[in-house]
């Protein structure tokens, strides 16, 4: 186990082992004054079922999280594992990070990012303090099908793009019964 004598945490030695959780990769776009805004983001998560509920994690001086705010809304474009080159393009600094990106506007306007396995369009329901980051809960207004259940997603892990071996997938028990795990009320329900 590692301590510093100062009792804190060494943030290298935070970041390697936060490093160890295999993340997905997802692209969190907006419009804001009629430009589109969005950045690469893996700190997303599925909230709520009952109300359909999404949060996700942007750093307190990012400015797409600033342009997020403003309009209200944002459109979460869960990426596939052949969107490396667009997590790049979105994880930069580059000032126009949709010059050469297809997208088409989602019912409330935000991109829906072309190629993505999934869209979830959502509206700021409330916004928490999380130390250098701000914890973001959106309602889900609306969300696409999925596209083909063979697609991969991108995945993040240790620092490096990665994604899932077919012949290493193996159905979760809890599926089994999907109609009684959607209506489930246990403690143990995973979403």
């Amino acid at each position: 186990m590692t301590t510093p004598d100062d009792g804190g945490i060494d943030p290298r030695v935070f970041r390697n082992v936060l490093g160890q959780f295999c993340t997905g990769v997802t692209i969190i776009t907006t419009v804001d004054a009629g430009e589109p805004v969005g950045f690469a983001c893996q700190s997303f998560a599925a909230l709520s079922l009952e109300p359909p509920l999404v949060l996700f994690c942007p750093t307190r001086t990012s400015r797409s999280w600033s342009a997020i705010e403003r309009s209200g809304r944002f459109c979460v474009n869960v990426l596939a594992e052949e969107q490396q080159d667009t997590c790049a393009r979105f994880g930069s600094r580059e000032p126009d990070k949709f010059a050469g990106v297809e997208w088409s506007p989602s019912p409330l306007g935000s991109p829906v990012l072309t190629g993505s396995l999934a869209h979830i369009d959502c509206t700021v329901e409330t916004v928490h303090d999380g130390g250098d980051h701000w914890v973001v809960f959106g309602r889900v207004s609306s969300l696409s099908e999925v596209r083909d259940e063979k697609e991969r997603p991108l995945l993040f892990y240790r620092g490096q793009y990665t994604g899932i071996e077919p012949d290493k997938t193996v159905p979760a028990p809890w599926r089994d019964d999907l109609e009684a795990f959607l209506t489930s009320t246990s403690e143990d329900t995973w979403l």
